[in-house]
């Protein structure tokens, strides 16, 4: 569950719908949690339906101001999100248990819905996941890794390695 409570029935979706989503408090916490972020102050939704008999298409724009933990420090890093987003709900397809389904690069953003009701809120929560620095850096991050002997790439990539023979065969 995502925490942003946004479920619309199938058969009150309209083709051309256009909402805009706030977050609210809890919902955001819920959010934060989830994605394990220090904190999520904005969580906002720009959306326009379109609707095709089970197919409902969801193109808008995300907006959010969050803080994400520095991966060397832990410390919060401030963050804002804008971003645009397509999603694609198709119903659940019909298949055996154990049954695999191949999903091509066009399908990452199809969401499967029950054909009862799309979860709108949930797939926008997926979509800032997505949107996220995998590897937020506070200013300190340098720093602390240099401290705990992490080398930067220039130290520990093949180039320096070379360097280094290089060095160790040169004439004196």
């Amino acid at each position: 569950m995502s925490g942003f409570a946004h479920r619309l029935p199938l058969a009150q979706v309209r083709d051309g719908e256009r909402l805009d989503l706030q977050a609210d408090e809890a919902e955001r916490g819920a959010i934060a949690g989830r994605l394990r972020l220090p904190s999520l102050g904005r969580f906002d939704a720009h959306v326009t339906l379109t609707r095709d008999g089970e197919r409902v298409g969801a193109t808008g724009r995300i907006k959010a101001q969050l803080e994400q933990s520095c991966v060397a420090t832990g410390e919060p890093v401030p963050a804002a999100v804008d971003e645009p987003f397509e999603l694609l709900f198709l119903p659940e397809p019909q298949t055996a248990a154990d049954e695999e389904i191949e999903l091509s690069e066009r399908d990452c953003d199809v969401v499967f819905h029950d054909g009862a009701a799309i979860d709108l809120g949930s797939a926008l929560a997926d979509t800032l996941a997505l949107a996220l620095d995998p590897y937020p850096r506070s200013a300190d991050a340098d720093t602390a890794l240099r401290e705990a002997g992490v080398l930067s790439e220039e130290q520990a990539g093949p180039f320096a390695a070379l360097a280094k023979l290089r060095g160790a065969t040169s004439p004196q």
